[in-house]
């Protein structure tokens, strides 16, 4: 099952967020770029991305590597005029619901700036080497 195969629609504060189109991955570039996320990777994976839409405008990103039983949560972006309404956890939610579907036991993300915000969703710092060879494995992972 991908993202496009759960047709569930969120809408936060006036946004709809929605499993991502093949169209949408030059905006999804675009954003995660702009907030200085590696885009690597992303074109290969649309299938489990999710986009936040502002009307016409994709203004915030999720997505996942999906490993098996095992994911990596990559490219949470929002653009700075939609940061602090929800969004962001809007978007985490989503892509972890879906883990749910899929029975995932672990996912794992990468982040510099961004551990309380992930803290609050559960996750907790754990070392590189003790990630599962195939995470590490992803294109984000190596280069991160």
């Amino acid at each position: 099952m991908t993202a496009s195969q759960l047709a569930a629609t969120r809408v936060v504060g006036g946004v709809i967020i929605t499993p991502a189109m093949p169209g949408d991955v030059r905006a999804i570039l675009d954003l995660v770029e702009a907030v200085h996320l590696p885009p690597e990777g992303i074109a290969e994976t649309m299938e489990y991305f999710w986009v936040a839409r502002a009307g016409e405008r994709i203004v915030g990103t999720v997505g996942l590597e999906v490993y098996d039983d095992m994911a990596l949560l990559r490219s949470l972006a929002v653009t700075p005029a939609c940061q602090h309404i929800g969004l962001g956890r809007a978007l985490t939610e989503t892509a972890l619901s879906y883990l749910t579907t899929r029975q995932c036991r672990a996912v794992y993300l990468l982040t510099t700036t961004a551990e309380a915000f992930f803290a609050r969703h559960g996750f907790c710092l754990v070392a590189r080497d003790a990630v599962p060879a195939g995470v590490q494995q992803s294109v984000e992972f190596q280069g991160v």
